[in-house]
């Protein structure tokens, strides 16, 4: 289903591109995550590399990542196994060829990260692997119990920095991607030392991260702000499945404090969710327990904290005890004593939070985007891998899958037939506004309340036409205005964001996957077998 698109000017900021600082590349990538960085090597591979990262490589999502990577790797488990996982947690609407693709490169993407250098976490000399919830088999191998994410990607980064073909811009906020009707042309962007700049390139690779942000609760580092969303929308690229936001169940909750991830691998190992009276509940609402898939999994804590008027329900770790924990989760077992949680005699609060944008820019199996020229990977792109609901873990796999594929076409942009950049003056100028200017600050935190109480785990139809008025009054009086700071480039884009998800979830009148209408409690196969499109 193709939706109406919602009313956005085409850039943010003012230019005249002849006026500007100009820098040139054959392929600029925009995000440091997993997927950029494995689309950068790739890519450096044919010619020069430029990766524009909004903070720092440490500030991604993926380097975030408790959870491990899934892949097929031993004899008792098969590719049809695990592509059954994904088609089944995806209710329907996976992309059956994206699964099979995604799937049958997960061992040649490990070998790969082992041949530089990765430490995945062994026993007996063999990669020693988990399962999480949606699994039927144990195919989820870690480093340092916890810490998959920040050990791939600095492999990968440590890759980067050797390779005389990338150049990493850290701290360089991309504002808009230039196009014009031959596709894509570069980038504008703003670098925090040298101000506005045009970079032209052959091709672009957008592997900007998720959107966790836009709720208040989230497990998302502060840049998780959809900007690569909503520079793709502004030109002109096709969008899908933006009403389908994963929320983790369990995040620790303390009051006050930001909330942090507790990776569902402790549950694939023994943890139980129970109630404050120590109770375990997930047995009564699916037969796989505490390993269901993440939907089911958040909204049963939903139904318990209903119950029960309570703000978090408990894990309970007692049974495995502290000496377990800080062995085999070691980032987890600090977090708790930070907060003088004792796990052989204390339960730990948890409750879900904003997690995984499975929606996002629509692309082929070959990484293309509608806009000649540019492409998307990672969490930001919407490739018909993860459908309504991600099968855990399946997300850095696709990273370097869909990472590699990209920096590879892309390739062909400047290696073969008229590969000369192609210079444009581009000139842009708006109105200055007339209206009062909204506190962005506070139009953020509300922002971000109101998307946590309305199209947050559970959704219903009055409170998103409530959320949508809302949040086109905020447009009124802040998308009219000319900034010149990345926090009001960003709460634009979260605006934007926000929107496009509000109406993907009210357009969706059934219950899907991450997607839950308290209106509209059941799945309609007949109706809604579809993507929603902008």
């Amino acid at each position: 289903m193709k939706h109406d698109s919602i009313n956005v000017r085409r850039y943010l900021a003012c230019m005249d591109t002849s006026a500007m600082g100009n820098l040139y590349t054959d392929c600029i990538i925009i995000g440091g995550g997993v997927a950029g960085l494995r689309a950068a090597l790739e890519a450096a591979e044919s010619g020069r590399v430029l990766m524009l990262i909004k903070d720092e490589i440490k500030d991604s999502n993926s380097f975030r990542a408790q959870g491990g990577i899934a892949s097929v790797l031993n004899i008792d488990d098969s590719f049809a196994s695990h592509i059954e996982d994904t088609l089944k947690t995806g209710c329907d609407l996976c992309d059956p060829q994206a699964v099979e693709l995604t799937v049958r490169q997960g061992p040649a993407q490990i070998k790969q990260l082992l041949d530089w250098g990765t430490s995945f976490d062994t026993e007996a000399g063999q990669l020693e692997a988990g399962r999480e919830g949606g699994h039927s088999h144990n195919r989820i191998i870690h480093a340092q119990g916890d810490a998959t994410g920040r050990v791939m990607s600095s492999t990968l980064y440590d890759q980067v920095s050797q390779n005389k073909n990338i150049t990493v811009f850290q701290h360089c906020f991309v504002i808009d991607i230039l196009t014009d009707d031959d596709g894509c042309l570069g980038v504008l962007s703003w670098h925090k030392k040298h101000g506005f700049q045009c970079i032209w390139s052959k091709s672009t690779i957008l592997a900007s991260g998720g959107a966790g942000q836009l709720w208040r609760e989230t497990t998302n580092p502060a840049g998780a702000t959809a900007d690569g969303v909503a520079m793709a929308y502004r030109a002109g690229a096709k969008l899908a499945d933006m009403e389908f936001m994963q929320f983790h169940p369990t995040t620790l909750y303390i009051a006050g404090a930001a909330r942090m991830l507790i990776t569902e691998a402790i549950r694939g190992e023994g943890g139980k969710l129970v109630t404050a009276e120590g109770e375990s509940f997930m047995h009564n609402y699916h037969a796989m327990g505490d390993l269901a898939p993440r939907d089911i999994v958040s909204r049963s804590i939903y139904k318990e904290l209903s119950k029960a008027s309570a703000t978090n329900v408990f894990l309970d770790l007692r049974h495995l005890g502290s000496d377990w924990l800080a062995k085999r989760f070691p980032t987890i077992s600090a977090l708790c004593e930070s907060f003088d949680i004792d796990v052989d005699t204390d339960l730990i609060p948890v409750r879900p939070s904003a997690h995984y944008m499975v929606g996002g820019v629509k692309t082929d199996l070959q990484g293309r985007t509608n806009i000649k020229g540019l492409y998307c990977c990672g969490e930001a792109a919407a490739t018909g891998l993860h459908g309504a609901n991600r099968l855990a873990s399946n997300s850095l796999l696709e990273a370097l899958v869909f990472g590699q594929i990209c920096g590879k076409n892309a390739t062909v942009d400047f290696t073969q037939g008229d590969n000369e950049i192609k210079l444009r003056r581009l000139t842009y100028q708006h109105e200055p506004s007339v209206k009062v200017e909204l506190d962005v600050n506070d139009v953020v935190n509300s922002l971000r309340s109101i998307m946590w109480r309305n199209v947050g785990v559970e959704r219903e139809g009055k409170r998103l036409t409530e959320t949508l008025e809302i949040i086109n009054f905020w447009q009124r009086y802040v998308m009219d205005k000319v900034f010149d700071t990345p926090l009001q480039w960003q709460c634009q884009n979260m605006l934007t964001v926000c929107e496009l998800i509000t109406k993907g979830a009210l357009e969706r009148k059934e219950s899907r996957g991450v997607h839950y209408r308290t209106d509209y409690p059941e799945q309609n196969k007949k109706d809604f077998a579809m993507h929603i499109e902008f």
